[in-house]
């Protein structure tokens, strides 16, 4: 199958789900991005790489380097990571305060905004600079040494993130957080401001195609178990509260961010970015959605 052709034909057939989204409003520097653009790359075990339309434009990962964070905090972590986080979808939005006091201050799972939270706790107890130490991993595996956070978007996130350090201090009053929550939420907004491509973050994400192993490097980041059980997340929880249509749709294991960007992973076979910054009423991009719903489905290519 020529896979370039496919994307190329299927960016045609999106565009015209331009305007049945809205560009994320509730961080002020998202707001200004420019709504009409779109993106596809994909990249390959064996090396193919194919892109098109906005393919070489930054954008912010926003909840995208969750899967990263979470990577990283597995490896080192171990199952003793799961005592503090779950792994259950949880049928509210990514920042809601509700399930929190049912579950002792224990998140349903680590990519609603609490459960980022708890991962990157986590992770500061094993690198001291959490977010320094994912920008360093990301740089290497995406190939560009000068990869970094969007300053502009990261002191947004600050201005406007009274809800996450809400998050942050009912979970430290259960002893969930170890850390000085402004210290936790500083590293978290950092490392949600990380801006990159979607060539990039296709190329970063081969490592959880490939069963935990980086085939640009070598390296081992994951087991193959916890590289399968980062995939089923992103299966069941990557999407916020719109990962039973993510399945049902798309078939693949997917990491959504209000930035507009997915990261889906074809296990045993490439990695796929989109990034399409409109989004629908649950955080996750229009035409992004539309995008991986047409490629699984013309090529036959899921997990099911």
């Amino acid at each position: 199958m020529n896979l370039q052709a496919l994307i190329e034909d299927i960016r045609q057939q999106v565009l015209p789900f331009y305007d049945q989204g809205q560009v994320a409003d509730y961080i002020p520097a998202l707001a200004s991005v420019a709504p009409h653009q779109f993106g596809f790359a994909i990249h390959t075990l064996d090396g193919q790489q194919f892109a098109c339309g906005d393919a070489d434009t930054p954008f912010s990962m926003q909840s995208i380097s969750k899967a990263f964070m979470l990577a990283l905090t597995l490896q080192v972590d171990g199952e003793t990571l799961w005592r503090h986080v779950g792994k259950e979808p949880s049928g509210n939005p990514f920042n809601s305060l509700v399930q929190l006091e049912y579950e002792h201050g224990i998140p349903r799972n680590p990519f609603i905004n609490a459960g980022a939270l708890v991962v990157t706790d986590r992770a500061m107890g094993h690198f001291g600079d959490a977010h320094r130490h994912l920008l360093h991993w990301l740089r290497q595996e995406t190939g560009n040494p000068k990869l970094d956070a969007d300053p502009v978007i990261a002191a947004s996130e600050r201005e406007h993130g009274d809800r996450n350090a809400a998050l942050a201090h009912f979970m430290k009053s259960y002893g969930n957080i170890d850390h000085a929550v402004q210290t936790v939420l500083a590293q978290y907004f950092d490392s949600c401001s990380i801006a990159l491509t979607c060539r990039e973050l296709a190329r970063a994400g081969l490592f959880l195609a490939n069963h935990g192993v980086s085939p640009l490097t070598g390296e081992r980041y994951l087991s193959r178990s916890q590289a399968k059980q980062v995939n089923a997340v992103m299966l069941t929880c990557g999407t916020y509260d719109a990962a039973g249509e993510f399945a049902y749709r798309v078939g693949l294991p997917v990491k959504s961010g209000v930035g507009g960007g997915l990261l889906a992973v074809i296990p045993g076979k490439m990695s796929i970015a989109v990034w399409s910054p409109q989004l629908d009423s649950r955080g996750n991009s229009v035409l992004g959605l539309e995008a991986l719903d047409r490629f699984t489905t013309r090529t036959g290519l899921s997990i099911f």
